[in-house]
């Protein structure tokens, strides 16, 4: 009998709560230093995580895109 480590992968349409600033630029297609123009000028909230990581929230990435 074989051994087969079932690891589970999120599928691609699964929704993320938060990306990072490169992954925010990604989805928005802009270039990574505008995404930290928008924070920068209030237009982006962001959160830090870990390390002072900044992590994009996906309903601010939404409203933004609705703007």
């Amino acid at each position: 009998m074989e051994a087969t480590s079932k690891t589970k992968e999120p599928p691609a349409t699964a929704q993320r709560l938060a990306y990072s600033v490169q992954e925010a630029a990604d989805l928005l297609g802009v270039n990574y230093f505008s995404v930290y123009r928008l924070i920068k000028r209030g237009k982006l909230k962001v959160c830090r995580a870990l390390r002072g990581k900044l992590l994009v929230p996906r309903p601010e990435l939404l409203k933004l895109l609705k703007t």
